[in-house]
């Protein structure tokens, strides 16, 4: 048998602001095999985050920093094409951690079976993976949307905004959405049904906000920190939650993260800030799973996927995200 050529990225360096070519070494070995309870699994689509900037840097977080000279992590879809897991079949398509790599060998406890008759393959990346299990319990279990309230949600046209904005509606809200560029905007209006977008690339989104939701924001569900998750502070409601998902804005900073300086109106509204990990819902996936694929048979909801091809794409495809490139959910195609 011929001996799998596997081609991988590793972290070589920690990044200063935007990762550079010169962080990542790019190796070819050949593919390890599989020990007891471990499956060989061919990598056909990769999940690229933006959480993945954060695992990059050292010191403490919600997971351990991806270590120097190790596989880059990432989420994907592969196909198993050896096992020594019971558990698991050579053919079965699975979902888990495989790394940007073309081959990984994944213990079968890390893995879960997906049925690709049920949806693309890359839709349990985005509106059937980690997005969509982060827009769910997000929204529905730590910001508790009530009938009527008034939801702003930014990275409205990503993968988790335009779907937090979408099951909001689905619940009675009122959604506005804040994005950057015309063609976003009018795709978060359109096709996800939101009620209003506000172009933070050319709009005051101040003044844009206080008109969109004259009753001032119930929910804020937070993507990207900076300037933004200080302007929406200015305008909650009382007993408001703002949802801390993630800041986008601040990965590559090469000074301090820029804090929220108008925190106080959390006092003066009676409101709650809180920080939310997706990973701690996991017990509960397949909740959101058969809620969300439902809810997409039946049209209720809609994703797009942003594909590109080649592992060796993958540093310059991970910049679309930070440079505001891609639309909806960036995935990486490797077979």
């Amino acid at each position: 048998m011929t001996t799998l050529q596997n081609r991988q990225f590793r972290l070589a360096a920690r990044p200063i602001g935007l990762p550079k070519p010169g962080d990542w070494e790019f190796t070819t070995q050949a593919a390890s095999t599989p020990g007891d309870g471990e499956v060989l699994v061919k990598v056909l689509y990769l999940s690229l985050d933006p959480a993945m900037r954060g695992w990059m840097n050292e010191g403490k977080s919600y997971i351990p920093p991806v270590g120097i000279g190790e596989v880059m992590r990432a989420g994907g879809i592969g196909e198993v094409i050896a096992s020594n897991d019971p558990a698991f079949a050579v053919g079965d398509i699975v979902n888990g951690t495989p790394g940007v790599q073309e081959y990984a060998v994944v213990s079968g406890k890390t893995l879960t079976r997906v049925d690709p008759k049920l949806a693309p393959l890359p839709a349990y990346l985005g509106v059937l993976g980690m997005p969509g299990m982060t827009a769910y319990f997000g929204l529905l279990d730590v910001g508790k949307p009530g009938q009527g309230e008034t939801v702003v949600v930014s990275g409205a046209a990503g993968a988790v905004g335009g779907l937090v904005g979408q099951i909001a509606k689905l619940k009675g809200c009122r959604v506005v959405g804040i994005a950057g560029g015309a063609d976003k905007c009018k795709y978060a209006v359109d096709e996800l049904g939101f009620d209003a977008c506000v172009d933070y690339k050319s709009e005051d989104v101040k003044k844009a906000l206080r008109g969109h939701c004259p009753k001032g924001i119930d929910i804020y569900f937070d993507n990207v920190g900076g300037d933004i998750l200080d302007i929406c502070l200015t305008q909650l409601a009382r007993h408001a939650r703002v949802l801390i998902c993630g800041a986008i804005s601040q990965y590559n900073n090469t000074t301090a993260v820029k804090g929220p300086s108008n925190y106080m109106s959390l006092l003066v509204n009676r409101a709650r800030m809180e920080g939310f990990v997706v990973f701690d819902y996991a017990p509960r996936y397949g909740e959101a799973v058969r809620d969300l694929a439902q809810w997409l048979a039946q049209g209720k909801v809609t994703a797009r996927e942003d594909i590109v091809s080649g592992i060796e794409t993958f540093p310059d495809t991970l910049l679309k995200l930070f440079k505001g490139e891609n639309f909806g959910k960036l995935v990486l195609k490797v077979a």
